[in-house]
């Protein structure tokens, strides 16, 4: 039996010698005392393991083992008495040799105040690289005498190298794990052999010390690393936040990898950029940053899924430090890898910037790898989480958006969702500032839908829909419910509504009409909460408000893609009066428009106004020989289709139609509702109308049908409005000398070739905005006051072409000196405009004119304004 008295090295312990198939028959053979004599030793090495457990453990190791590495150095220098003393460490897998200085105080520590830096020499360059590679010593007496000594660091620093003493160290397998670099020993004499020996001495030690430095170092950080995928594994199941989960994780990733920040930039697919937020230099906000995905170094990663460690950013050609300049930040090291979901898909890349100490190393690479592969896992749960959120918001807001009453149940008929067209349709508020429509809509859920809507059927059409998957459609059924005004300090008592001492902040209760006691009511149809002004309290017969409506019902089964029915669907269309009325007036106006004149109240558009508007009138040119060989079906679908882009364009800039007259249309800018910038809006009508006819006679062209012209005119002024007609039938419109201008300013556009006419009035308002020609001064039909005309030619956002501009010059000129009776100069500016732009009317008018008074004078009284005969 050997005697476990005897001590064990390390490479040889006790415990490794215990560890045997034949353990319990040795133990069994051993005496009293020989047994107690191994437990001792195994307690003694077992203690041994716990420190070195919590060696590991312990955050400071990195720190303790940097300090038994200087405390080496100080000693092996101040022994062999060398004025300067550096280990520098060898690193195989970067062909490197490294060693930590102190910084001073001039230098910035890093975010975990640590004011040491990195040297790294080439591992195969100088006469620490030769010992490095050989493992042989050099004892150097002159310094800039040796072939591989390098006098330029001298030259840097400022410091006078004379003789080097370049010894290896080695591992217990005989490798170099550092070599000692001493410079100039003190007094006039080199280091010798006797000093070289003296340092052998200690050099196996040394190599002991450092062997075991960096198998705890290693040890220290896979357990890092393996505490730090555990926490970021728990956040990521703890957690569908995408942007405050990954944030957390990669600072997990940070801390472990010894980074200065770390960053985890999304795949937008859809605009081929790489996003992410990161920090300011101040740290105090978070700035979005895009990135296309060919640009820099996560653009590298996200194009070709390959990882990129640099070393020296700015030295890399691919790096972009554009991001550096809008941050304010200087990044050295990076370390990039791709991050891609279940599918192998790349959805993200990691970036980690700045380690504190040297650069990434493959140990680096492979704990990313572990975190990049949580992350994409959790990316992806978080995406898909995002986009079903994002879906149940798109079905709410359209749920939301319908005006027709829509509210669902579950498989007992109990309300799931009911949007803000039903709430209003039972008379409960859906846009005050105290939040009664979320308090209604709280109290109205998980209750049956027959006790919230009461319309006969509706418990048994449900129940059908539900159990059967039969689907029912009701015309006209009645709606009535009353609102219950609920006292300000005197609640109902809970005993009698316990439904409404759930939220006592209603002001309202819905309740419905006992149909066998006339004066009780009932809370939610529900017959076990009789509601009598006795026992609510309220001393007085309840003010009841009574809602009617007229609905249409429907019901529906709601089901899954196999058919199972999951719930149920009423919709409930307002087919009343109101709804009658508003429907009336879309065809006349905006809804938005509409809306608010329906909130003005119903005696809005009875009650006559004057108001400042701009009047719009559009006729069809040569309509009757245009349509007199169309059969009559063809008519109407030529009109119809006509008037529908035509009308578009007026709605679009919130004008109102007012009556159709025919192939004529007219519209009013600024009534019913005031409109400040009436005459421009009017204008940008009439020239999106210029670009819907273009587009409507292409497609006419194309099916050999002939094109439409058409004449427009505006003018501005007061007019008044209001619904005129018979009781039997009225009429909203607008009367007044606007109107009789814009209409005879359409039959104008004829007499001058040119499709929008503006009068002098609406010209005025909009001047700065618009392109116009000066058509001429004249009198309409039926009106005494004479006034400007003038031509639209576009808005001002696009500049005129060259040949545009000059025969407008031309024309203008032309117009100033007929006006001042200069008829022969007159001739000649026409003229001219008419070789730019032969057979313009409005030209052609002039000219003949002009050429009428050089033969024959007008009066010496002669204003220059044209009368028209027509209409």
């Amino acid at each position: 039996m050997a005697d476990f008295s005897s001590s064990v090295s390390p490479s040889d312990s006790l415990l490794a010698r215990l560890i045997q198939p034949d353990l319990t028959r040795h133990v069994e053979s051993l005496s009293d005392d020989q047994f107690t004599q191994l437990l001792q030793q195994l307690t003694k090495e077992f203690q041994h393991y716990l420190r070195a457990i919590a060696l590991i453990n312990n955050d400071a190791l990195e720190t303790l083992l940097e300090q038994v590495l200087e405390a080496i150095t100080l000693k092996v220098g101040q022994v062999l008495q060398a004025e300067r003393t550096t280990i520098f460490l060898v690193d195989v897998e970067k062909a490197q040799l490294w060693s930590k200085v102190a910084q001073g105080d001039c230098f910035q520590a890093n975010s975990e105040g640590d004011r040491t830096i990195e040297i790294r020499l080439p591992l195969n360059e100088g006469i620490a690289g030769y010992v490095a590679t050989t493992g042989k010593s050099l004892n150097i007496s002159d310094a800039y005498q040796h072939p591989l000594f390098n006098p330029s660091i001298d030259r840097q620093t400022g410091y006078r190298t004379r003789n080097i003493l370049c010894m290896p160290i080695f591992d217990t397998q005989d490798q170099v794990v550092a070599i000692a670099q001493l410079l100039n020993k003190r007094g006039t004499q080199p280091f010798d052999p006797q000093d070289e020996a003296h340092f052998r001495n200690f050099a196996h030690s040394i190599g002991v010390i450092l062997e075991s430095c960096n198998s705890f170092y290693m040890a220290a950080r896979n357990q890092r690393g393996a505490t730090a995928l555990l926490n970021a594994t728990t956040l990521l199941a703890q957690s569908l936040d995408l942007e405050k989960t990954l944030q957390a994780v990669m600072d997990e990733a940070r801390k472990l990898m010894r980074a200065d920040r770390s960053t985890l930039f999304l795949l937008d697919r859809d605009r081929h950029e790489l996003w992410s937020k990161v920090p300011t230099a101040d740290r105090k906000q978070l700035l979005e940053i895009r990135i296309p995905m060919n640009r820099g170094i996560v653009g590298f990663v996200a194009s070709t899924g390959q990882v990129v460690n640099v070393e020296n950013a700015y030295e890399d050609p691919r790096f972009d430090p554009t991001t550096d300049r809008q941050t304010g930040y200087k990044t050295r090291t990076i370390l990039s890898m791709p991050v891609f979901n279940s599918a192998g898909k790349l959805i993200g890349v990691t970036q980690l910037i700045n380690k504190y100490q040297g650069s990434f190393t493959r140990s680096d690479e492979e704990f990313m790898q572990a975190f990049n592969t949580q992350a994409g896992i959790a990316l992806e749960n978080a995406q898909l989480f995002e986009r079903v959120l994002l879906e149940k918001q798109y079905q709410k807001d359209i749920l939301q958006s319908l005006s027709d009453a829509v509210i669902s149940t579950d498989l007992q008929g109990n309300v799931v969702t009911i949007n803000d067209a039903a709430l209003g349709l039972l008379g409960c508020s859906t846009g005050d500032a105290s939040g009664q429509a979320d308090l209604w809509r709280e109290q109205l859920l998980r209750r049956p839908v027959w006790e919230v809507i009461p319309i006969d059927n509706l418990q048994l059409r449900l129940q059908d829909s539900l159990q059967c998957g039969a689907r029912h459609y009701v015309p006209e059924q009645s709606l009535e419910v009353g609102l219950l005004e609920l006292p300000e300090h005197s609640p109902l008592d809970p005993t009698v509504s316990p439904a409404l001492s759930l939220s006592p902040r209603l002001t309202h209760a819905l309740v419905v009409s006992d149909r066998h006691t006339p004066d009780q009511y009932l809370l939610w149809n529900d017959p076990a909460t009789p509601l009598t002004p006795a026992a609510a309290g309220l001393g007085v017969v309840p003010a009841i408000r009574p809602i009617e409506h007229s609905v249409n019902l429907t019901v529906n089964p709601l089901t899954n893609p196999d058919g199972k029915v999951l719930g149920g669907l009423v919709v409930l269309e307002d087919i009343s009066q109101e709804k009658r009325m508003k429907a009336t007036m879309y065809r006349y106006m905006t809804p938005g428009v509409a809306e608010r004149v329906m909130a003005l109240g119903d005696d809005a558009l009875m009650v006559g106004e004057r108001k400042d508007v701009t009047i719009l009138f559009s006729d069809i040119r040569g309509y009757t020989s245009l349509t007199e060989k169309m059969e009559a079906a063809d008519v109407v679908t030529l009109l119809n289709d006509y008037f529908e882009t035509m009308v578009e364009a007026v709605f679009t800039y919130e004008g109102t139609l007012d009556k159709f007259i025919g192939d004529a249309l007219m519209a009013v800018f600024g009534a019913p509702l005031p409109l400040p910038n009436h005459p421009w809006m009017a204008v940008q009508s009439a020239l999106d109308m210029r670009r819907r006819l273009k587009e409507f006679n292409e497609h006419r062209r194309l099916a050999n049908q002939p094109i439409i012209r058409i004449g427009i005119g505006i003018s501005s002024g007061e007019v008044v409005s209001g619904n005129i007609g018979s009781q039997k039938r009225m009429d909203y419109t607008v009367i007044g000398d606007g109107v009789d201008i814009s209409a005879r300013l359409e039959g104008v556009t004829k007499e001058y070739g040119c499709d929008i006419i503006l009068s002098e009035y609406t010209y005025k308002l909009c001047r700065d905005q618009v392109w116009v020609r000066e058509l001429d001064r004249i009198r309409v039909k039926g009106k005494t006051i004479p006034i400007n005309i003038y031509e639209l030619i576009g808005d001002r956002t696009q500049p005129l072409p060259p040949e545009t501009a000059a025969f407008l010059n031309h024309y203008a000129a032309g117009r100033t000196a007929y006006n001042h009776l200069r008829f022969y100069e007159a001739l000649q500016h026409f003229e001219r405009a008419q070789d730019i732009k032969p057979g313009d009317r409005a030209v052609q008018v002039h000219l003949e004119r002009a050429r009428e008074f050089l033969l024959t004078p007008p009066a010496d009284n002669w204003d220059g304004v044209h009368t028209m005969t027509t209409k």
